[in-house]
């Protein structure tokens, strides 16, 4: 019976319980690795295609804010300018 009370100790609880944790926990992870397209044969280079993936998603997103900002720029200065100006006759 000691024997039983060590292992269960080491495992956190009953070693079947333990183990079927684990694989629905892997499985989880494994489907969230394989929508970020981490690669398990090649795990290094996975990693690095989605930390430059992710540096190019930020610069794009920039990229697209600086263009938003221009756009609306284009239209609110001249009509602040021009209410300035109306607005100290």
């Amino acid at each position: 019976m000691p024997e039983t009370n060590e292992i269960t100790r080491f495992f956190g609880g009953s070693p079947a319980w333990v183990l079927v944790r684990l694989v629905i926990l892997s499985v989880v992870v494994g489907v969230i690795l394989a929508a970020l397209g981490i690669d398990p044969m090649n795990i290094l280079t996975s990693l690095e295609r989605l930390v430059r993936s992710l540096f190019n998603f930020s610069f794009e997103a920039v990229e697209r804010l600086w263009r938003y900002f221009l756009l609306g720029a284009v239209v609110v200065i001249p009509l602040w300018l021009i209410l300035r100006v109306l607005g100290r006759g």
